[in-house]
């Protein structure tokens, strides 16, 4: 049984990434690049209560970001996690890469962590939890705006 359910996670995991494929060699590399001065800061709280801010730099992202705010429409943030801390997100050990963030409705499970727990299994991401390094919080909300520091 574990190995059917390794096999169909990694096959979902595969889809995941076939759908929401970010050019190769870019999600680590561009991250601190496009810190630019049209970033925009996001708050994302979990079941947990936990609060995460992701950036983004794309204006079309940006405004369906705000879009889902304003309305407070159930979406799911996925995007590509980096193993690394960001001065707009210090309490945590990682980050999304802005390039890779969009919006959703439904993701799959192997994508599904809270913010506590990825951070707390951070060396485990990206092989049989969080393939690929994609994240995709379904209890998270994006709840407000965050002003730039």
């Amino acid at each position: 049984m574990r190995r059917l359910s390794l096999k169909l996670g990694t096959l979902a995991a595969a889809t995941l990434l076939a759908f929401t494929a970010a050019p190769a060699g870019s999600a680590q590399a561009t991250a601190p690049a496009k810190a630019a001065a049209n970033a925009v800061y996001f708050n994302l709280r979990d079941i947990q209560g936990s609060d995460f801010t992701l950036m983004l730099n794309d204006p079309a992202k940006i405004k369906e970001a705000r879009e889902i705010v304003r309305t407070g429409e159930r979406k799911i943030v996925i995007g590509r996690i980096v193993k690394t801390t960001a001065a707009y997100n210090p309490q945590w050990d990682f980050h999304y890469n802005p390039d890779t963030v969009s919006f959703a409705d439904m993701a799959i499970e192997v994508c599904d962590a809270t913010v506590r727990y990825t951070n707390d299994h951070l060396d485990e991401a990206g092989g049989a939890f969080l393939p690929g390094l994609y994240w995709c919080p379904w209890t998270g909300r994006l709840t407000r705006e965050v002003p730039a520091s």
